[in-house]
This record gives C-alpha cells, sequence and structure tokens, in this order.
C-alpha cells in the first residue's frame, strides 16, 4: 500500500526546505518542475507540437527552446498561454504518475508530489492528500526581496499571480508552519510522516 501526497505552497514559504527534509529522510519526491523542464528538450513529443505550434523562432541557436522568448509570446497573450499548457501540462502528469508508480514498484509507502500550482492547476485529483507549506504572505514577500532581489511591487505582483498562501492554508491535510525555526519545521515534517505511516497501518 502507497500513499500519494501532494506537496505544496507559495513562492519563499519554504517548500524546498521541506522536499529536502522528506528526502533526506528517503522519501521519493516527484519535482513537479523539474519534469515540466525535461518534457520539453529536443526530441520529446512535448518539443516537437511545441515548435510546429510556435514556430522555429522561438527556438535558440542550439536548438533547445528560447524561455524568455516564449514567455514574451505566452505571457502577453492568455489564448498562446493556454496552448502552451495543453501541450505540455498532460505530459508532466503523464511522467509523474509514470514516477510514481515506479517508486511503488520499488518499495515506497509513501510518495510525494511537490506540485507548486496544485490549486491552481486543479491537480488535487493526482494524490490523497496534501501537505501546504505555509508562511505568512509578508514574510513570503520580504523573503522574496531579499532572496530574488526584488522590487516590492515586482514581488507583489508574483504573489498576486497565485493563491494566497491562507487559501491554500485551508485546504491543507497537513500544514508546515515554516515560518519558525529550522528544527521546528523538521519536527512538523517528522509529525507528519508519523501520522502517515500510523494511517497506512490501520
Amino acid at each position: 500500500m502507497c500513499m500519494i501526497l501532494g506537496l505544496t505552497g507559495g513562492i519563499a514559504t519554504g517548500k524546498s526546505t521541506v522536499t529536502g527534509m522528506l528526502r533526506e529522510r528517503g522519501i521519493p519526491v516527484i519535482d513537479a518542475d523539474q519534469i515540466a523542464r525535461e518534457v520539453v528538450e529536443p526530441g520529446k513529443p512535448a518539443y516537437e507540437a511545441i515548435v510546429r505550434h510556435f514556430g522555429r523562432e522561438i527556438l535558440l541557436e542550439d536548438g533547445q527552446i528560447d524561455r524568455k522568448k516564449l514567455g514574451e509570446v505566452v505571457f502577453s497573450d492568455e489564448t498562446e498561454r493556454q496552448k502552451l499548457n495543453a501541450i505540455v501540462h498532460p505530459e508532466v502528469r503523464r511522467v509523474m504518475r509514470e514516477e510514481a508508480e515506479a517508486a511503488e514498484a520499488g518499495g515506497a509507502d509513501i510518495v510525494f508530489m511537490d506540485i507548486p500550482l496544485l490549486f491552481e492547476s486543479k491537480l488535487q485529483h493526482m494524490v490523497e492528500k496534501i501537505a501546504v507549506v505555509y508562511a505568512p504572505a509578508d514574510m513570503q514577500l520580504a523573503r522574496m526581496i531579499e532572496r530574488d532581489e526584488l522590487e516590492e511591487e515586482q514581488a507583489q505582483k508574483r504573489l498576486r499571480a497565485q493563491f494566497p498562501i491562507d487559501q491554500k492554508k485551508s485546504e491543507a491535510d497537513f500544514l508546515i508552519d515554516n515560518s519558525a525555526s529550522r528544527e521546528e519545521t523538521v519536527k512538523q515534517v517528522e509529525q507528519m510522516l508519523a501520522v502517515i505511516r500510523a494511517e497506512l497501518k490501520s
């Protein structure tokens, strides 16, 4: 019996910190962002479909997709953005399911799918339970300004592009509050794993 959980949060809530803690404890974490980069590499079906639709002018000289150029196209035209998502998202979901099955076949009883936009993309159906990494919105803002060297207005804009963290918090099966010390976060991760293991046994 294997439980598949979603791991999500907001920008700068510290999700990668929690991912690291899970991996240190031998828990497989499947990274949606990493897979999204892999499925658009030359030779992959999604790559071919993107080039067919958007044309060769979005390619770099070495044949890789020029993310900046493609980004300019899709962020200024909602229809084009939806077209890109319709090409990339099904491939990402397919690979994530394959990786989860492989982890289960390898003996994993707990698998996390790290999906930053889990709620925004309505992917709750892919997982049995959801863990949300939380930090208050003002802390997210301060961390982003410091980490990404952004102006406050730029940081606010990125925050507004996601569901508010308190909305995600209200839909969590497990909440990991990452606003205090690393030790506190570790404690919450271990408590969550203990609860999951107890459920798997019952």
